[in-house]
């Protein structure tokens, strides 16, 4: 038709129209905020409205990142002697064994061990290790510096971790390993794609995360809480705090004093462990404020009582980390500065705009994403509620390989008394002659020297002093590793020497055995003879734990198990070798 253009033939406006369209939004948005930002300078206090969560958000992801942080550092420290290519456990034989088993198949590896580890060479493991752990650190580090975080970077600092936990093996079969999977996972969700920004305009705080971590906090608590109940008769007659600061894991100074309360006292924090773990939970999914922050109030109170009376690694401080996503910009935004161009200011003018803002395309995209999150967490939660309602509750559990929503719970079961492994080692040729001289090894933060004053170091993990405590009531058959460790000790290996702090043949030839003694341990009595004299334990002798080993003895053992045999010890066993021959022939003349 005359006079009518169509659709197709309406001319588009030029680049330089829609620049010059961009140009006019530019400066119109410069100069509200610079109206707004003149506003605010008049008045230093800025109150800000509740419901958003722009300030939460910031601290959160600072807090992930601190998290994380820790984590990377422990495996820098800690990855090469446990699970390098002459660790404890190599990574790079286990992941053999899974190649093996299934076929060379690289894609049923990945479903048996998700980890980047698959696509490297395993015979630099140890570079990979490092180069993973350092480049966790960077990220992490960056996000605590600036406070911004994307997608990308936080799903960057999960996959990462991911190929770190799925080779772990024994060193990272623990439920802060899996918690921090799925905190990390559903943190990718909370930041904007690719924006680097504190405060990120047209990202609000995904509500799904929001309630996606208050589900997890619900799961922790609740899961902690039946796993008591169900489990020892302690929990059931209010006894359990009478063994657990004693007894557990990696005890710490406040520990001692704290096991030395009364009676009536260990049973009120007993009482109240189960108030905490089974009734405040359900303030947490009530979509209500005041219920939010009353609940996460109480969490986070106990998470620091429990980081103080113990050292649980960093579960702990991990648990904390769902309980912020219960408290809004008001309640954080006391501890932002009322700077006109800082955070707070910014999140002010959002608000005051909130009426003005158009939808983006983006906005939809992300919608669909969140719902597809929801739909997600709602079916992999499935098995999760099932195993929590079910008698025979299983703990610290994953459905999923990605370990995307888990089962958690904590001390079913408490230990009565405390056990531990002494490793020593002696010099002489003959170790049943009883004048050979033991001496004894130190490690980093387990209980040994009974005048050694326990240690202070959660967050951090000493993996090895933690598994070593599982070790103690179980026996050294179903712990390949530690024999594995009394190699290295009669080795004098450099590297596993970093994981203890004291080596009695330090500077020295190595012992020529090495045995693993059993022993209890108690708490002396504040006041008490010991107690003065510097005790802060006293032990008792219960048995032999692993008989004397030397070098000969283990390299059988050693090369079945594929471990590396260092060039110390095959000088040695053909050392040995030699003396054997010269006994025989000294035998027959």
């Amino acid at each position: 038709m005359e006079g009518t253009t169509s659709l197709r033939q309406r001319p588009r406006p030029s680049h330089k129209v829609r620049s010059e369209n961009n140009s006019e939004n530019k400066e119109k948005h410069d100069k509200k905020e610079n109206k707004f930002t003149k506003t605010i300078s008049n008045n230093t206090n800025i109150e800000l409205k509740s419901g958003t969560y722009w300030l939460t958000r910031i601290v959160f992801l600072r807090f992930q990142a601190f998290i994380y942080f820790v984590a990377y550092l422990v495996a820098l420290h800690q990855n090469k002697e446990l699970i390098g290519s002459k660790g404890l456990l190599p990574a790079n034989l286990y992941l053999k064994r899974i190649n093996d088993h299934v076929n060379g198949n690289i894609w049923q590896g990945l479903n048996f061990g998700p980890t980047l580890l698959w696509f490297t060479d395993l015979k630099e493991v140890d570079y990979w290790l490092d180069a993973i752990a350092y480049s966790g650190l960077m990220l992490s580090g960056f996000v605590i510096i600036t406070g911004c975080c994307n997608m990308i970077i936080m799903a960057a600092l999960w996959i990462l971790y991911h190929s770190l936990v799925n080779v772990g093996q024994r060193w990272y079969v623990n439920i802060y390993a899996s918690q921090l999977l799925e905190c990390g996972f559903l943190a990718i969700f909370m930041c904007p794609l690719f924006t680097l920004k504190q405060v990120p305009r047209n990202t609000p705080t995904p509500v799904v995360t929001l309630f996606g971590f208050r589900w997890l906090i619900f799961r922790i608590m609740i899961g902690a809480g039946l796993i008591k109940i169900r489990g020892d008769q302690c929990w059931r007659d209010l006894t359990c705090m009478n063994y657990h600061y004693e007894t557990q894991p990696v005890p710490n100074p406040i520990s001692y004093y704290l096991h030395q309360c009364p009676t009536w006292m260990h049973q009120f924090e007993t009482a109240s462990n189960h108030f905490i773990e089974l009734v405040v939970p359900w303030l947490l999914i009530i979509p209500w404020k005041p219920t939010l922050m009353i609940g996460g109030a109480i969490q986070v109170l106990f998470q620091i009582v429990l980081i103080i009376s113990g050292n649980l690694s960093f579960l702990n401080w991990l648990t904390i980390l769902p309980c912020i996503c219960c408290f809004d910009d008001t309640f954080f935004a006391k501890f932002f500065a009322n700077n006109p161009k800082g955070a707070k200011a910014y999140v002010k003018q959002i608000q005051t705009e909130s009426n003005e803002r158009h939808v983006h395309q983006g906005q939809y995209i992300r919608s669909v994403l969140h719902i597809a999150l929801a739909a997600l967490i709602t079916y992999l939660s499935i098995p999760v509620v099932k195993n929590l309602l079910s008698q025979r509750q299983a703990m610290n559990t994953s459905f999923d390989p990605l370990r995307i929503v888990n089962t958690y719970g904590a001390f079913g079961s408490v230990t009565k008394e405390r056990t531990e492994v002494i490793f020593l080692g002696t010099s002489s040729l003959n170790p049943t002659d009883p004048k050979a001289e033991w001496l004894e090894y130190e490690f980093k933060c387990k209980p040994g020297n009974v005048t050694r004053a326990p240690c202070l170091i959660s967050p951090y993990h000493y993996r090895l002093d933690w598994l070593l405590w599982f070790a103690a009531f179980q026996s050294y058959q179903q712990n390949n590793w530690l024999v594995h460790l009394a190699g290295k000790l009669l080795a004098n290996d450099e590297a596993t020497m970093t994981l203890i702090d004291h080596n009695p043949f330090k500077h020295q030839d190595p012992p020529q055995f090495i045995k693993v003694e059993h022993y209890g341990y108690k708490y002396t009595q504040v006041g008490s003879k010991e107690a003065k004299n510097g005790a802060w334990w006293t032990r008792k002798y219960i048995g032999n734990y692993l008989p004397p080993v030397s070098l000969g003895s283990l390299k059988e053992y050693m090369s079945q198990q594929g471990w590396d045999i260092p060039r110390f010890m095959r000088k040695k066993f053909r050392e040995h070798k030699k003396n054997e021959q010269k006994q025989k022939k000294s035998k027959k003349i």
